[in-house]
């Protein structure tokens, strides 16, 4: 998978597979099918911070690099990048855009990405992009470009409730073989913040205090954990 060099922290493989769809289903269905080169070759998801996009679009470019497949995952978030990387990525099976809220109304950008929209479709290549909004409501100077983006499927993802973020906590738990129960979940839940990735994050820091110290991850142990993080 291209990485570009980028300073990324990219999923282990298989993160499609630990993706809590939770209220997401079609769009879950919809990135499969794209994954699978069926319907539309452009697919855009939108959705708030810690929806789940940069999650899916990673795990996305996984499942085709482990297929063998060209892809690019581009993360137009990173003040390093340039249009200039947009040069002759048509050789690609599948190219992912994510955070393309960041470039809106920059003309050399917005250029660019209509020039890549089109050499792709001509190529019979894929695109798989995300934003914060839809391609209607994006700050687009480049009419032609919102249009060209929302031409094919669009799916909002919606951020996990409290069950959701539960499921997380259990199967970030299970792929560690970490013994986490309710009570605890319930605990994390309560005192921490609430978004995915740093649930995860809490989760991995968590495993490695419990095996130093030899200690089931109970509720006592979790905010003792918790007291010396905020000490730290």
């Amino acid at each position: 998978m291209g990485q570009l060099g980028l300073p990324l922290r990219l999923p282990a493989a298989g993160a499609l597979d630990r993706f809590v769809v939770a209220g997401n289903l079609e769009a879950f269905a919809a990135l499969r099918h794209w994954l699978g080169g069926d319907g539309e070759p452009c697919l855009f998801l939108h959705g708030e911070a810690h929806s789940g996009k940069t999650h899916l679009l990673q795990g996305a470019a996984d499942d085709l690099a482990r297929r063998g497949r060209g892809v690019l995952y581009l993360p137009l978030g990173h003040a390093a990048l340039t249009p200039a990387v947009l040069a002759d990525l048509e050789r690609l099976d599948g190219v992912i855009i994510d955070a393309l809220e960041a470039i809106a109304g920059e003309p050399a950008w917005e250029r660019g990405l209509f020039d890549l929209y089109n050499r792709l479709r001509e190529a019979g290549r894929r695109l798989l992009a995300a934003a914060r909004q839809p391609p209607a409501q994006l700050a687009l100077r480049l009419p032609d470009l919102r249009s060209r983006l929302g031409a094919g499927p669009v799916y909002g993802l919606r951020p996990l409730d409290d069950s959701g973020r539960a499921e997380l906590l259990r199967r970030a738990a299970d792929d560690r073989g970490l013994p986490l129960e309710q009570p605890a979940i319930d605990y994390i839940l309560a005192r921490c913040r609430r978004d995915p990735g740093w649930l995860c994050r809490f989760v991995e820091r968590l495993d490695a205090a419990s095996l130093a110290a030899r200690r089931a991850p109970t509720v006592r142990f979790i905010a003792s954990l918790l007291e010396r993080s905020a000490l730290d």
